[in-house]
């Protein structure tokens, strides 16, 4: 009798460890069959600034007035290069080479207040913000990704320029750019998959 249950015990135990590895087969079964799109890399790239999205980037610069709103009250708005990442100083020369087109000869052409920063005894100089945001959301067939058969890739994000000229300490000018809403579809084909770059490289060898 004694014989008997210890068989029988290590028969359970046996067919417990079978059905759990059993188990665990199905559920990383399921995951390669349905859920492989989601182990697919992503990626995301972000000028870091004040401004989490596009409409926060727009409404500071509503706030700004030219030939009212001071460097102090400027920089108060997070536009301020010592603070802020991702904002570069424009220069009086860098500025004149980015706002005045080459072909313009006529400085009545100019908007009156960058006139004044043409004449050298004027010092003007300006703000830059370039903020941009893209995430690479990678999608489709994982196998044929991951054997780099196919690859498709969902790009989404924003961007927003803006320039602040100032002078005195007061900002004189301003202009901005962006896009608000940007999506993207890009699709790759490799024929040969993981073999395409192969004749490639040995030529490079």
């Amino acid at each position: 009798m004694v014989t008997r249950a210890v068989v029988l015990g290590r028969s359970s135990r046996s067919s417990n460890s079978f059905d759990v590895l059993l188990k665990h087969s199905v559920v990383l079964l399921s995951v390669a069959l349905t859920g492989c799109a989601s182990l697919l890399p992503n990626a995301k790239i972000e000028a870091r600034t004040p401004w989490h999205n596009y409409a926060e980037a727009q409404a500071m610069f509503e706030k700004v007035i030219p030939s009212k709103t001071t460097l102090s009250e400027l920089k108060a708005l997070g536009v301020n290069p010592d603070v802020t990442p991702n904002i570069s100083i424009l220069a009086q020369t860098d500025l004149l080479r980015r706002l005045i087109p080459i072909s313009t000869s006529d400085i009545r052409f100019i908007d009156p207040q960058l006139q004044e920063c043409i004449s050298p005894q004027q010092v003007c100089f300006a703000y830059e913000i370039e903020q941009t945001r893209n995430d690479r959301e990678r999608s489709g067939n994982f196998w044929l990704d991951v054997m780099d058969f196919k690859r498709v890739t969902e790009i989404s994000g924003w961007k927003f320029n803006a320039v602040f000229v100032i002078k005195n300490d007061v900002v004189i000018h301003k202009l901005w750019s962006g896009t608000p809403n940007i999506r993207q579809h890009e699709e790759e084909f490799r024929p040969l998959g993981p073999l395409q770059g192969i004749g490639t490289s040995l030529l490079t060898r």
